[in-house]
């Protein structure tokens, strides 16, 4: 069992940057695939990045590539999704994920699921 915390989300202007991060209970982070998905308003989840277990490798939605950076530090428990550039249409409630099968961006590639924090972009 793993419990996900999100953290530092906020109001920013667009073309700002925040950086979210994801606190995971127990001593087994390192065996979990790591996920980041957003919801907006009146849409359905969407997968924004994932990083696998020893964070060699990364993947991301087309619409965040090259303006998110998603990594993780094993020895904190913690994974991160550095947000720059932003704009109002990332505007949502990002969700952490962990994920003990195959490393994907389906949401039912992960096992756990954290609260949320809301992250809003005005223009």
């Amino acid at each position: 069992q793993v419990q996900l915390v999100e953290s530092g989300g906020g109001l920013v202007q667009a073309g700002g940057s925040l950086r979210l991060s994801c606190a995971a209970s127990g001593r087994t982070f390192s065996s979990y695939v790591m996920g980041w998905f957003r919801q907006a308003p009146g849409k359905e989840r969407e997968f924004v990045a994932t990083i696998t277990r020893s964070g060699g490798t990364t993947m991301y939605a087309d619409s965040v590539k090259g303006r998110f950076t998603i990594s993780r530090d094993n020895a904190k428990n913690t994974v991160y999704l550095q947000m720059n550039s932003l704009k109002p249409e990332d505007t949502a409630v990002y969700y952490c994920a962990a994920g003990s099968k195959t490393y994907g961006s389906r949401w039912s590639d992960y096992d756990y699921w954290g609260q949320g924090t809301r992250v809003t972009v005005s223009s």
